[in-house]
């Protein structure tokens, strides 16, 4: 057993490599944070935008339409 300590950054970039060479390629992309104040905020007034809209029982069915799974 190799009793060297490896580097948090030679370790990533073994792990790195490794999934590579199993045909894997790394993506990183950033996303709202669902948990934070504002992002609630902003979810509550666009779904009364829509709750509020003309079109409001033909946006709620189309929801339910895709939706619905085959396993249901």
């Amino acid at each position: 057993m190799d009793s060297t300590v490896k580097s948090p950054r030679v370790r990533a970039r073994e792990f790195r490599e490794r999934q590579r060479a199993r045909g894997l390629r790394e993506i990183r992309f950033w996303v709202p944070d669902v948990r934070t104040e504002a992002f609630r905020a902003e979810a509550r007034r666009q779904s009364l935008v829509v709750a509020m809209s003309e079109q409001e029982d033909e946006d709620q069915a189309f929801v339910d339409a895709v939706s619905v799974w085959n396993d249901e």
